[in-house]
């Protein structure tokens, strides 16, 4: 399993009119959390999109809110692949406050298609082997 850690802190504009992190901005965490682990491998999304010509469209979000962040909160975004990305990139993130509570957790999936035709592609072998090591 391939697991990365980022940590993030709320700003007041992500907060709603009860000071809680409004709940729109929690996808925006889990594409800051997938960037992040991508980049840490040594793959940045501006690699795939220019140099290979390859997008990662999310195909799906499944989101589960158990407690709230706030303004100012550090929060930490956990981005896992359980499974090696072969056909389909399969995130699951979890979203912790500093005292370590669960605040939040997802599933987003995505597939890789070329920028050029929007047809499906496959999971480039740079990062297959990136990742190998991990599974």
């Amino acid at each position: 399993m391939f697991r990365h850690l980022y940590k993030q802190r709320i700003r007041y504009a992500e907060t709603d009119k009860m000071g809680f992190l409004y709940y729109g901005h929690y996808a925006k965490f889990y594409e800051i959390g997938r960037v992040e682990a991508l980049r840490s491998l040594g793959c940045s999304y501006r690699r795939m999109e220019d140099d290979l010509g390859i997008l990662l469209p999310v195909l799906s979000l499944e989101a589960r809110y158990k407690l709230p962040a706030y303004y100012d909160d550090e929060i930490t975004i956990e981005t896992c692949l359980e499974e090696l990305p072969v056909k389909l990139f399969c995130f699951r993130h979890r979203i912790y406050n500093e005292a370590e509570k669960l605040l939040n957790t997802a599933t987003v999936k995505l597939v890789c298609t070329s920028k050029e035709t929007g047809k499906r592609v496959s999971t480039p072998d740079f990062l297959i082997e990136s990742l190998a090591s991990y599974f």
